[in-house]
């Protein structure tokens, strides 16, 4: 499954050509000693089987937010951390959210879904902790409706 699940984010991220790190294509930031990797795409664009899997609920006005650390040393060892935070829309409405956590293999992901309608803007503010560790990671998304 966990092949799906990167194949799928891969391929979205492809499409959406919002990168942080030209160099690699990648859709992250760089914060204190990790390197956070996100995305936020309609829960449409992944297959019924894979939605199933993770629990993700598929709709034409339901977002997917996915997150994942990494170490930024040579392995990139992915982080087990807390997250926690909001979705803010251009009106100042705030929506908590809660993350629940993927593990396959040595890979980890944060999940969580946000309702949403045709073009709304979202500003994301998320609290990544780990430890003494604490980041925080910013960055806005467009939703469409498909």
């Amino acid at each position: 499954m966990r092949v799906y699940l990167l194949a799928v984010l891969l391929l979205v991220i492809s499409f959406t050509g919002h990168t942080q790190d030209s160099e690699s294509g990648g859709q992250f930031k760089r914060l204190g000693n990790w390197e956070v990797h996100y995305i936020a795409f309609p829960s449409t664009f992944i297959q019924p089987s894979v939605a199933k899997a993770y629990g993700v609920v598929r709709n034409e006005n339901k977002a997917l937010i996915n997150v994942s650390v990494l170490a930024t040393d040579k392995a990139k060892t992915a982080q087990q951390v807390q997250i926690s935070g909001f979705a803010k829309n251009l009106l100042g409405n705030k929506k908590p959210l809660t993350f629940k956590q993927v593990v396959e293999g040595d890979a980890i992901y944060y999940l969580t879904q946000l309702d949403y309608y045709n073009e709304d803007v979202y500003r994301f503010e998320l609290s990544i902790q780990q430890g003494n560790e604490h980041q925080t990671l910013k960055f806005q998304q467009k939703f469409y409706v498909d």
